[in-house]
């Protein structure tokens, strides 16, 4: 980031390469569509070129680059509340995958085994679900660990919450999941 501050285009270049793909899977967890997650991406890196010169260097990049992700998430969020119709590229209501209709487009390449991806793909929906049913304050936090892969102390700079608070946030994030998901364990056996 110093280098980019300094005029140095590709060094901007490289910073995105490097947290594209897991700003854009933290912010598609949290809206549940892959074209507003990768608007919502872009938004993210057009917000870094535009308050360049306000990043100070006290706080780590990736703990400035998932704050605005995550402001930008909650204004979208904030106005998804206030439309009166639902937009035609969010998922159906009850879809539990988070895709569009066109993005519910069948797999073309086939499996190898029918019965196992059928498995793969229930357990998949039963993770996500209950990853949807924590509260909001332990869903962000499991959310930046697990697909930010940041440390507890960035959370908690970026929730503006004490670094104690966030580890049991996550805490309880990870129980309320190994609850919801015992029924599963046996089938992730049976997979093995």
């Amino acid at each position: 980031m110093i280098r980019y501050q300094r005029g140095d285009r590709d060094a901007f270049a490289w910073l995105v390469r490097r947290h594209k793909q897991r700003v854009y899977n933290f912010i598609l967890r949290l809206v549940k569509n892959s074209s507003t997650a990768e608007e919502l991406s872009q938004e993210t890196f057009l917000k870094i070129v535009q308050n360049s010169s306000s990043f100070k260097h006290e706080a780590r990049f990736s703990t400035w680059l998932y704050a605005i992700a995550r402001n930008l998430c909650i204004d979208h969020q904030r106005k998804q509340r206030l439309r009166r119709h639902p937009s035609l590229d969010q998922s159906p209501p009850g879809d539990q995958t988070g895709r569009s209709l066109g993005d519910s487009i069948a797999d073309p390449h086939p499996r190898s085994s029918v019965e196992r991806s059928a498995a793969t793909g229930r357990m998949a929906k039963a993770i996500a679900a209950a990853v949807e049913e924590l509260p909001e304050e332990q869903k962000e936090v499991f959310l930046l660990r697990e697909v930010g892969s940041l440390p507890f102390k960035e959370i908690a700079e970026i929730t503006a919450t004490g670094e104690n608070t966030v580890k049991s946030r996550m805490r309880y994030a990870l129980e309320r999941l190994q609850t919801a998901l015992t029924q599963y364990e046996e089938h992730a056996r049976e997979l093995k």
